[in-house]
């Protein structure tokens, strides 16, 4: 006889062999017939699937984890925990400034200001042919002011800059007069919640965002004073 696989179930107990050779079991004082050797073997297969799937199961729940794992490495990295990237929009307003006459607006803020981008963009990239210096200031309470000069501007431009909202009132700050559209009550205004237009000579100036009254008139003023 042919040593048992390694594979094959574990038989029942065996007490010696009868006449035919065939192994008696303990438990059963005779040979296994032909079908409870079937159910063993159906038995053992059906534990055997059993465990396999059980083992499959913590696999993909391994694979799971370190796949989470990994996402969490990537996604979440300490260098970019922490605050948003700062712009120093008077060393931009500094470069620019070669390339255009007009003197570009750079005002000067307290260290509780910051700017997330500023940008010069010449009449010739415009696509309406106006020069605009553009800067989008983070006030002390978290809200966005952005602050667009356009060089030579006209009505049409004001208009599309503030998505042909109408003017609701007029304020004075810095010694210059300023258009108010304060639609803050309007469906989703979005970054044209407030909003404050000023000319001076070859400047026309358009403040908008979500910031408070003060922050804007704080902004306004200090933009005035380099105007005039």
């Amino acid at each position: 006889m042919s040593p048992r696989s390694a594979t094959e179930p574990p038989r029942r107990g065996q007490a010696g062999t009868d006449e035919q050779g065939r192994p008696i079991v303990a438990e059963l004082g005779r040979p296994e017939t032909l079908d409870e050797i079937a159910d063993r073997r159906a038995a053992s297969r059906v534990a055997h699937r059993s465990n396999q799937t059980t083992l499959n199961l913590v696999i993909a729940l391994g694979a799971s984890l370190l796949v989470v794992f990994l996402i969490v490495i990537v996604v979440v990295r300490p260098d970019q925990v922490g605050s948003p990237k700062t712009v120093n929009w008077t060393a931009v307003a500094r470069d620019a400034q070669q390339s255009v006459s007009t003197p570009l607006v750079a005002p000067v803020l307290q260290k509780t200001w910051s700017a997330n981008r500023a940008e010069f963009v010449d009449a010739k990239s415009a696509s309406d042919g106006i020069a605009s210096w553009r800067v989008g200031f983070l006030t002390p309470s978290t809200q966005y002011i952005g602050l667009t000069q356009g060089i030579k501007a006209n009505p049409s431009w004001v208009a599309t800059q503030l998505s042909d909202k109408a003017p609701t009132g007029d304020e004075n700050y810095g010694g210059l007069a300023w258009k108010v559209y304060d639609h803050r009550t309007a469906d989703h205004p979005g970054n044209l919640a407030y909003a404050l237009v000023a000319t001076a000579g070859d400047s026309t100036v358009v403040l908008a965002g979500t910031g408070s009254d003060v922050e804007f008139a704080t902004l306004a003023t200090e933009i005035a004073g380099k105007l005039q």
